[in-house]
């Protein structure tokens, strides 16, 4: 785990080791300089958010065996680019957020406020 601060300024936390996410495939919502999409709200994937960012030219719900994606389904969760989420949020069908394993940087783009309205709830 390195020293990233979540969106509540507190250590990252995983987002999800099955399937594996992440921009490097460490579970974690990290990112650098070789992420240009910005892979750091770690969402749950909902139907309506499937179909949204696969009508986008972005499936995220088909296995790609040699890229080893397995293809995500309801109930999963995943790094998702922050202006993806912030477009799905625009349309009515941004997916829910874990705030304690999506990365500061997510800031940059979305409001803290929106993120907390999606937020999951432990």
């Amino acid at each position: 785990m390195t020293d990233a601060k979540n969106v509540l300024g507190t250590a990252l936390q995983p987002c999800s080791t099955d399937p594996l996410t992440g921009f490097y495939r460490d579970g974690c919502c990290t990112t650098g300089a070789n992420d240009f999409g910005r892979h750091v709200v770690c969402a749950q994937m909902t139907p309506a958010f499937l179909e949204f960012t696969k009508n986008q030219g972005n499936d995220l719900s088909t296995p790609v065996p040699q890229y080893h994606f397995p293809g995500l389904k309801p109930g999963d969760r995943w790094c998702l680019c922050a202006a993806r989420w912030q477009e799905a949020f625009e349309v009515g069908v941004a997916p829910p957020v874990h705030l304690e394993a999506t990365h500061a940087k997510a800031l940059e783009i979305v409001r803290l406020e929106d993120l907390q309205h999606h937020a999951l709830v432990f």
